[in-house]
């Protein structure tokens, strides 16, 4: 009689079904396969309510969990161990029972520029008037409207091949996208420009990937953690995360940030700004990284002080009418 084989342990990990998701999703997947083969790593996707309403605007359709909400009901009722997020698609205030377990090194967090083929030898600055730029954030709205008044704005949604199509069929002149977006789906060619922050700060968490999981489930962090934990990435992401939850903002709000870490050094910019471009209130913060989320903190209660509650409750107040 011989012994059992002890079958393999199985971990799951859920994922949206889009192209991008699966891309980081795989990513993370090999990764860990790689460290642990004794393992086995299963991908369970979901679609989630973000992918099936493409004729809304998303900052109309509602923020509570826009992109994530199926799969954090999927590891909470045991289906998944963990699911992998676009971290900036990641609310700040998560559902009870679950906790963001780790961040992921962060690729370039800055937004690009596509342009149609007539305009190959533009810039942002010197696109014409009137020219159609296509975007579904609010974030990227406001600070464009502030900077060229002059470019007409209009939305744009579904995955990054559906609107580079569409930006191809020349029903926009330009369209503006995450760098870290079009690189991971080998798109980087299709970068015109990369957008200086002085004019777009990028969304919080932009370019990096945020992992969740059930709160306090040591097996799967001690899995996560030693492979995917990015200090420094996870240390600017969370600055930013916290300045985005004190100003009780959401994912479709026009809040923008950019954090630097220089040795134990990090300073974080925000931006809160109007819809019309008009107010844009813009500030900054330095202290220990040790410190991230105190500094995020901070930060929102300058932006506060000069008038960014007021901003966002206007906007949130015109998104539910």
């Amino acid at each position: 009689m011989t012994a059992e084989t002890p079958s393999k342990r199985t971990v799951r990990i859920g994922s949206r079904k889009s192209q991008l998701a699966l891309v980081q999703t795989y990513w993370v997947r090999d990764e860990l396969q790689k460290a642990y083969p004794e393992i086995t790593f299963e991908v369970q996707t979901m679609e989630t309510q973000g992918d099936k309403v493409l004729d809304v605007a998303l900052s109309k359709i509602g923020d509570k969990g826009l992109f994530t909400q199926e799969l954090e009901d999927g590891m909470l009722k045991g289906e998944t161990d963990f699911a992998v997020h676009s971290l900036k698609d990641l609310p700040t205030n998560l559902p009870e029972g679950l906790m963001l377990g780790c961040v992921t090194e962060r690729v370039d967090p800055a937004d690009a520029l596509v342009v149609n083929e007539k305009h190959r030898d533009q810039k942002l600055e010197t696109l014409p008037s009137g020219s159609v730029i296509g975007t579904s954030s609010l974030r990227r709205l406001a600070q464009l409207r502030h900077h060229f008044p002059h470019l007409e704005f209009k939305d744009i949604r579904g995955n990054v091949n559906t609107r580079l199509a569409k930006l191809d069929r020349g029903e926009y002149d330009a369209i503006i996208l995450a760098a870290a977006g079009l690189q991971r789906l080998d798109f980087g060619d299709r970068i015109h420009q990369i957008i200086s922050s002085d004019i777009s700060l990028h969304a919080v968490g932009q370019g990096a990937l945020g992992i969740e999981c059930r709160d306090g489930d040591e097996e799967i962090l001690g899995l996560l953690r030693p492979v995917l934990e990015h200090a420094e990435s996870r240390d600017r992401c969370y600055a930013e995360r916290s300045f985005l939850r004190q100003l009780e903002g959401g994912c479709q709000v026009p809040i923008g940030v950019n954090t630097t870490i220089e040795g134990d050094h990090l300073t974080l910019v925000g931006m809160v700004a109007s819809l019309d471009g008009q107010t844009l209130i813009r500030d900054e913060v330095s202290g220990s990284r040790a410190d991230a989320e105190k500094l995020g903190i901070e930060l929102a209660q300058k932006a506060i002080a000069q008038g960014a509650d007021k901003i966002l409750a206007e906007i949130n107040e015109a998104n539910r009418a």
